[in-house]
């Protein structure tokens, strides 16, 4: 407060008279980071939210920002579309040039933004248009908030993996993946594979929405009442916000598989699995297949236990099942090998502390979700968040097909869950034993994780690479806030 009992931040950093449009106007910039201007109208622009950058041409400053696309005058963001427009002003003298840019440049550097980005581009997913989405909606905000980047598009399965596993940390302030949730998945996957993975899984990592899902990103950005587009991805990745993420470790035995988005046994897999021929729709495909499914419907026999968060502990039956143990000569190793900052070998949580309880089969479907949104119009998880150290469980056994396909249709809301047929809960730990279909015992099922096929069973779908995981029981154990993601504030 100053002696007028005023907050300081009201108060001018810098004042003067400029030329603005061919008039000599006031421009102010205020403690609380406001340029304040008057043109045809009077005009406000906040530095945080809506300056990407600046640059100086000549005598002139050009300041470069997104404003609204309906008139550009609000200082406070919206929902709405942003266009990017420029803002020349020319100081009366030099000096004054150079005090402005001082003063610009301070403040923005105040703010933390990342400077430096590792950029993946992902060409093969959904339609393909990454490489165009890129091109046309993200590289020209980077260029305005003058970010250095390196740009690195993926040819196979797993580059972005190999990559983040070897990449020098010390060069980039980001990851950027310009994909589906698919790098994502890859990005987390190799940071975690490091030897100094307790600092790697700290990179913020951005997601702009270039796939078929895009689920991790339409979460972001809901979540902030964001209009999920590529503006809005990119613009949440310079402004620098950042929040905690938690990671799911699928485990069986001693191979694991670290998850951020979803795992999914039954129904959900088989449409997201099974509809990779109709790849060429783009997001159609899974409306499209799962209307095929559910007139087809599959029962699988198995059992699930889990460790249930406060408030669900009567869902389900007590079990004798502790969670996987191991041996105290494997548990020295594993305390050993985090010790000496070896790969991430997952949670720490004690599972044979907790009280698990079961359920057993037929199930239609199974699904476990860490975010709210499967994809840009699939709204799983309603109640999800990003780090509380819970995953959600949807848990679908019996119902009729038209009682399904509504059920269904109330997927782009969440109100699906409310359905009598579904059991919505959130668990601390899972295990998962997946069995055969009830019809024909000689086959069995997909499990998919972040839409990767972790295992399949016998006569059933067939991909290119061989499972990570057979098709057997599996655990999952879920570390609060492990990554981190660069988020709209």
């Amino acid at each position: 407060m100053d002696q007028s009992g005023q907050p300081d931040n009201l108060h001018p950093i810098l004042s003067d008279q400029v030329l603005y449009d061919g008039a000599s106007v006031p421009l102010t910039f205020t403690g609380d980071g406001k340029l304040l201007f008057t043109g045809q109208r009077r005009r406000c622009l906040t530095v945080e939210k809506q300056v990407l950058g600046f640059s100086l041409e000549g005598s002139s400053i050009r300041v470069k920002a997104v404003v609204e696309k309906r008139d550009g005058i609000c200082c406070f963001g919206s929902s709405g579309d942003l266009i990017r427009q420029s803002f020349v002003f020319e100081p009366q003298s030099q000096d004054s040039l150079t005090l402005w840019s001082q003063k610009l440049r301070d403040y923005i550097d105040s703010l933390g933004r990342p400077k430096r980005l590792l950029i993946f581009v992902n060409p093969f997913g959904g339609k393909k248009s990454a490489t165009k989405i890129f091109s046309e909606d993200v590289k020209p905000y980077l260029e305005d908030a003058d970010m250095h980047i390196t740009l690195i598009e993926t040819k196979h399965q797993l580059h972005a993996k190999e990559v983040a596993k070897t990449m020098d940390l010390s060069k980039y302030d980001g990851i950027v993946c310009v994909s589906g949730d698919g790098i994502l998945v890859e990005v987390v996957n190799g940071l975690l594979e490091r030897e100094d993975w307790s600092a790697a899984i700290k990179m913020p990592i951005g997601m702009i929405p270039a796939g078929t899902g895009n689920g991790m990103v339409k979460s972001l950005l809901h979540a902030a009442g964001e209009l999920c587009s590529a503006s809005n991805a990119i613009l949440t990745v310079i402004r620098g916000y950042k929040r905690s993420l938690d990671v799911a470790t699928i485990s069986q035995g001693k191979t694991r598989f670290f998850s951020v988005l979803m795992l999914a046994w039954g129904l959900i897999a088989d449409i997201d699995i099974e509809s990779e021929k109709y790849r060429w729709m783009g997001s159609a495909r899974i409306d499209f297949y799962a209307v095929q499914r559910v007139f087809c419907l599959r029962h699988y026999n198995g059992r699930i236990s889990f460790v249930p968060a406060p408030g669900f502990e009567d869902c389900g039956e007590p079990t004798s099942y502790h969670g996987e143990s191991t041996s105290e000569e494997s548990q020295t190793q594993e305390l050993s090998l985090k010790t000496e900052h070896h790969e991430y070998l997952g949670s720490d949580v004690k599972l044979e502390n907790m009280c698990w309880r079961t359920i057993s089969g037929p199930f239609v479907s199974i699904w476990l979700h860490n975010v709210p949104w499967g994809g840009e119009d699939i709204m799983a998880a309603p109640n999800a968040k990003f780090s509380d150290g819970y995953l959600e469980l949807i848990m679908l056994k019996d119902v009729p097909k038209l009682a399904l396909l509504s059920l269904m249709s109330n997927m782009n809301d969440g109100s699906y869950i409310k359905s009598p047929h579904i059991t919505y809960l959130k668990v601390k730990a899972f295990m998962l034993e997946p069995g055969a279909r009830v019809d024909d015992p000689t086959k069995e099922g997909i499990i998919d994780s972040d839409g990767e096929v972790i295992a399949r069973g016998n006569v059933t779908y067939t991909g290119d690479q061989k499972p990570l995981m057979s098709y057997n029981k599996l655990q999952i154990t879920v570390d609060q806030g492990l990554a981190t993601l660069f988020t709209p504030k």
